[in-house]
């Protein structure tokens, strides 16, 4: 055996004695990995379905409470603290906390060490939960272990897994003698019966019933056969309705004429225990009811230990038992478990054929070979992928350089985009039209598009998409209101009568850009017109953040026209109406415009700066940078990196704040805010702030989680928490672009001032 640097190994999930399947499974694996070097040290982190846990053995070093998001964090911390080599966890959806289990994610996120996963659960036709929580699990593994081919399979072409990312390693079995089932009998007081065994944990998903129905048949050409069921109730099913599912089984025996034949063992059986029952076994049996069922740990034990075998095809038993290794029955027929029975108790040749092929077979199953197996995985988890997180880097001092910003990428844009708009949402990377468009998105992105000319960054293509969001624009204009829709169907229908003073206000913004910085003389035209329509109606809202928005409008239409003196005026009147906000609702402890932060946040202060600055009213100035000072303290997670509030109830004065949902729209305000202060200052304080809210986008956040999807050019929709909302849509997108934009020209700027 070649040397190894695998020595400490954690194995994650349900133990024993908690009775369970996976617990089983959880404590062959540690006994397997025990046994095979004998400097090995594996331990267990064991999950707990009851507050008052289990009376675990001695290897049991950690214990998480199933539905405890925290614990789980906890459990994080004492992994990276253990000097532990690898984690090998053991998945399946319903162990672990959180909708689809995902709290458990929250685990391996802050986890610094390589992460081995086993599924014992893999969906076919995942709901969006749960395909979101299986990727962010690959992505978060270093590698991933599935028992059969089926599994493989489907993490290839459904969840568009790579097949080097993925070990198949079958489910382990005892190693067992081949013997004559006439050997064990005589301990169970059946020798000279033919016996048929289930065993596992009973409930009405194993479909023993049928089997039962079968018997009278089965009976009538073999008297002597019994029925073993060995299994307790599962705990679940017991804590909610009791034994009725076994009573049930009892009655309709009785009722059928053969409770006699019906052997109940209800007990959770130790592995030495099952030996002796499977011993017993002339022909194992699995009639569960459900197909998507990737593995059954009966199935290979009793298959490994060379037994007969009948089962109805679901997806192991399809695998296992092909080419004559056992029999396939259909699912709910107890004619055909009565004809398969009779037809391989008649045919004892058949028979004892099968057991030796799958014994045969089962000598690559046995737990010291599967052992092996496992060590390759671990040994390829460490020495080629890390734990498969890309951890982000520390944002470097300003005095190192350069500085090294993402490419500027527009295929999402581009991919959600039609020749109407930009569609508002996506699920996942692909538009969701049942959302229909937002006025506000196709403003931000013609914003965007036309920075992006400016810099001389504006393809021909490029072009044409801002032609396509001006032209949404000129369609949401209401001559009667001077305002704007915001929200149309797919079917092209406006389903709002007037808009809202937020969408006012950032189509104002769009709009001043267009004749700020646009260099064709089209866009320049239309939007001076619509810009000059509208912007009064800015003025009547009693929002701070339209008149914030009015307020960043002006500033860029008056870089093009400033001689236009109602404009200029305009600006005098917005200014004195957000002063007069801060006064009314600021105080010592609280210096803000509002008794709330919401949304959108640094636009407010953002705005004053650039009054003051642009205008000469120093008020103004100081206003802005004061109450952006603070904002960005309030942004200020305890270990220095950037933390919105949240929206998920957002933050009022003198109650608690939201931390989640976390959103990219207050990252690029923040971004924004800071730089123009920078602008205005030269102080770098300024710009260190912009690089710390620009980071959350790249992982620098709460859950060291990239925002930004370097793969598809897109950003995710939110920090959720305990992890990224995985739908791309055009509000967060456009934020990440803009926010890019943003740090790449002031980059540009600070490295075009000459060095003294």
């Amino acid at each position: 055996m070649k040397p190894r640097s695998t020595r400490k190994i954690a194995i994650i999930g349900d133990y024993l004695p908690r009775k369970c399947g996976i617990a089983t499974f959880s404590h062959s694996v540690y006994r397997a990995l025990s046994d095979d070097a004998a400097d090995n040290e594996c331990f267990i982190v064991a999950v707990n379905d009851v507050p008052e846990g289990y009376a675990y053995p001695p290897e049991v070093r950690f214990e998480i409470a199933e539905q405890d998001l925290s614990s789980y964090r906890r459990a994080a911390d004492f992994l990276n603290l253990t000097d532990t080599d690898v984690i090998c966890l053991q998945h399946e959806f319903g162990i672990y906390g959180g909708p689809a289990g995902k709290h458990i994610l929250t685990l391996l996120r802050h986890v610094h060490i390589p992460v081995v996963t086993q599924l014992h659960t893999i969906l076919e036709e995942p709901s969006a939960e749960h395909l979101h929580v299986m990727k962010e699990l690959a992505a978060l593994s270093a590698r991933i272990i599935v028992m059969s081919e089926r599994g493989r399979r489907i993490l290839e072409e459904i969840y568009g897994l790579q097949a080097d990312h993925l070990d198949v390693i079958p489910h382990g079995v005892p190693d067992m003698p081949f013997v004559d089932p006439n050997y064990y009998k005589d301990q169970f007081g059946v020798e000279g019966k033919k016996v048929l065994l289930t065993f596992g944990l009973i409930s009405p998903a194993k479909g023993i019933e049928n089997v039962i129905r079968a018997l009278p048949e089965v009976v009538k050409v073999f008297p002597e056969v019994v029925y073993i069921v060995l299994g307790a109730t599962h705990p679940h099913l017991l804590r909610e309705q009791g034994e009725t599912y076994r009573l049930s089984l009892e009655r309709l025996a009785l009722e059928l004429g053969v409770r006699k034949q019906v052997i109940f063992y209800n007990r959770f059986v130790s592995a030495e225990e099952l030996k002796d029952f499977l011993g017993v076994a002339d022909i194992y049996i699995t009639p569960y009811l459900n197909r998507d069922q990737i593995t059954s740990g009966t199935l290979s034990y009793a298959f490994g230990c060379g037994k007969a075998v009948i089962s109805t095809p679901y997806w192991h038993a399809e695998e296992l038992l092909a080419e004559d290794r056992g029999v396939l029955v259909p699912f709910r027929n107890s004619d055909a478990i009565a004809e398969a029975l009779i037809g391989l108790l008649i045919d004892e040749v058949r028979r004892h054929a099968m057991r030796k092929q799958a014994y045969l077979l089962g000598r690559g199953m046995i737990w010291s070979q599967v052992a092996e197996l496992y060590a390759n995985s671990f040994e390829r988890a460490r020495l080629e992928r890390g734990n498969g997180v890309v951890l982000h880097s520390p944002i470097k001092p300003l005095e190192q350089e350069p500085r090294e910003l993402p490419a500027l990428r527009l295929e999402h844009l581009k991919r959600i985009s039609d020749s109407t708009g930009v569609y508002q949402h996506a699920k996942f990377t692909f538009p969701n039209f049942k959302e229909g468009y937002c006025t506000d998105d196709n403003v931000r992105a013609l914003q965007l598009l036309v920075m992006l000319e400016e810099s001389g960054d504006a393809t021909p293509d490029v072009q044409a998409l801002a032609t396509c969001y001006a032209s949404f624009i000129n369609y949401a204009y209401i001559p009667g209101t001077c305002r704007f829709h915001n929200f149309m169907s797919f079917e092209r229908t406006w389903l709002d009568e007037d808009g809202s003073d937020d969408c006012l206000g950032r189509t104002l913004l769009a709009l001043a850009a267009c004749v700020g910085r646009s260099r064709r003389d089209d866009l320049r035209h239309w939007a001076v017109d619509l810009f000059q329509l509208a912007l009064p109606s800015v003025t009547k809202t009693t929002s701070p953040r339209a008149w914030a928005l009015g307020l960043k409008a002006i500033h860029e239409y008056l870089r093009k026209l400033s001689g236009d003196r109602t404009v200029d005026l305009m600006r005098d009147t917005l200014t004195d109406q957000l002063l007069v906000a801060f006064d009314q609702n600021s105080g010592d402890e609280w210096p803000w415009f509002e008794d709330v932060l919401s949304y959108d946040n640094a636009s407010l202060p953002h705005a004053l700066i650039l009054s003051g600055r642009w205008s000469n009213r120093s008020e103004a100035l100081d206003v802005g940078l004061r109450s952006l000072r603070w904002l960005m303290a309030e942004q200020t997670a305890e270990a220095g990196h950037f933390r919105p509030i949240g929206s998920n109830g957002f933050y009022r004065r003198g109650q608690q704040r939201a931390t989640f949902d976390q959103q990219p729209l207050e990252a690029c305000a923040s971004v924004s805010a800071c730089v123009e202060a920078w602008s205005a200052t030269g102080d770098s304080f300024w710009l260190r702030e912009a690089w710390r809210a620009f980071a959350w986008f790249l992982g620098d956040n709460d859950l060291h989680l990239p925002l930004y999807d370097a793969r598809t050019g897109g950003c995710f929709d939110g920090l959720q928490d305990d992890s990224v909302n995985m739908n791309q849509g055009a509000e967060s997108t456009l934020a990440f672009l803009l926010a890019l934009q943003e740090m790449r020209l002031i980059e540009l700027a600070r490295h075009s001032i000459p060095k003294p």
